[in-house]
Parts: C-alpha cells; structure tokens; sequence
C-alpha cells in the first residue's frame, strides 16, 4: 500500500490564532510537524486555506496545497485535499496528522500504517491509561475495543464502567485505553465520511468518530507509548520550548 500524508493547518484559532506559523526555536511549529513526518512517509502535504501558511511551507521547501476556507474539521480538509492531489498522485491510505504538534514522533505514524490491511478501512491510536487523573478526565476521550482491537465506543465517560470497585481502584480491575486523535482511512473511505450526517452520538459527545461508528464504519486501533503534546494556547509554545531547552533537542 502506498501511504501519503496531509497536514491539515488553519490560521485561524479562538485561543491561539496563526500558531502553525508561531516560532519555536528557529522555525514555525507547522515546519516541526512536516519534518517529523517526512522522516517516515515519501510524500507529505500541508492541506490550508491561508496563504501564509501556504507560502510558508513552500519557504522552508515543503508542499503545500490550497483547500477551502468552510472546512469544519481536520478530516473535512484532509479529504478535499486527498481529492485535489488524487488526480496527480498515486495512495491507497491517507495519514492525517495534527498541524500543532511539533513533536509528533514518527514511530507513531508507522503504528498506524503498520495496522493497514486489505480490510481495514480506518485506524487510529490508543494508549493505556496510567492514572486516575486521566481516566476520569472528560477531555481525554476513551475507547473501548474488541478482541480484533477495533474500536467499539468512544467516550468522554471512563469506560468500561467497573462494577461494585471504587473508582481509585479501576486502573487494577480493568484495563482502559485513551484516544490519541491520529488517523488514517483508505482514500475511497476518506470521501464517504465526509459526506456523512452528525448524528446521535457524535452530538451527544462533540467526538467525530462516532458519526463513522455510528454509520457501520471499523476503526482498527495501534497502541502507542508516546503522547505527543498540542500547541493550543501561547502558554503551550513556552512550555514545548522548556521541553527542547531540558532534552537538548535541535531537530
């Protein structure tokens, strides 16, 4: 299967606005993205509807490619872009990576294409669960999965609920899972998607995946060990600088 990578990237943000353009250390956080997924996957592309992000990519040599400024979400963009570069390129798989993570490890887009079999229509991360903080936090969604680790059910909830235990002791009763939002879909799936309806579910839960659940679509899951960390407010750029300066990073 040949996979090809899109980076869907937006200038506009409610708590940080222009942060895939934003400085850490010596580049922008969108350039910190690409390279990370350029050490594992041939063809990359920043998917935007903003110009200087655009040019931007283009400056510091990588693709970028113009999409629609209506976009209402991440996948919604990657598939308007698959469909432009679909005419072009040759993919089976579309890998759609986080714009405002510049730490993404490449370890975890091989996890997912690693998943990627003639049935598999989407894939996704998952990592367990090591603290109660966590698993009881409704803004790290959880799934629960099959014994074919495919997806069942997100939540925001902690699921599975664990019976007659008190909630200090889940994490020894049962094992749980959090979603790491990284995907991939075979390029025809990718289209279908996205013409999709919300439905019950994904408005009960504002969580995406479920419309695809919901409409009989499998997620396959890979586990990951690594948690990579989100630029989503000015306070997170400081601390994802603190973070090179103690690792020593350079890139």
């Amino acid at each position: 299967m040949k996979f090809i990578g899109i980076i869907p990237a937006r200038f506009k943000s409610t708590r940080f606005p222009g942060k895939p353009l934003a400085m850490l250390r010596n580049k922008p956080v969108i350039q910190w993205v690409y390279e990370n997924a350029s050490k594992v996957l041939n063809e990359v592309w920043v998917a935007t509807d903003d110009d200087s992000i655009y040019n931007a990519v283009h400056n510091f040599g990588g693709r970028s490619i113009k999409t629609l400024p209506t976009h209402h979400s991440g996948t919604d963009r990657c598939a308007e872009a698959a469909q432009q570069l679909s005419l072009s390129a040759e993919f089976d798989v579309v890998i759609n990576i986080q714009g405002d993570e510049p730490f993404i490890s490449p370890e975890q887009i091989t996890a997912l294409a690693t998943s990627f079999d003639n049935d598999t229509e989407i894939a996704t991360l998952i990592k367990k669960i090591e603290t109660t903080e966590e698993l009881f936090n409704p803004n790290r969604p959880k799934v629960v999965i099959d014994k074919n680790n495919n997806a069942l059910y997100f939540s925001r909830s902690s699921i599975p609920f664990v019976r007659g235990e008190k909630e200090g002791n889940w994490l020894l009763a049962a094992k749980f899972w959090v979603h790491i939002g990284m995907y991939a879909y075979k390029k025809d799936i990718l289209q279908q998607i996205t013409r999709l309806e919300p439905g019950i579910l994904e408005r009960a839960e504002t969580l995406e995946q479920l419309r695809w659940l919901e409409n009989g679509y499998k997620i396959k899951t890979a586990v990951t060990e690594f948690q990579s960390i989100g630029i989503d407010t000015p306070e997170d750029l400081v601390k994802a600088e603190e973070m090179l300066k103690e690792s020593g990073l350079n890139n």
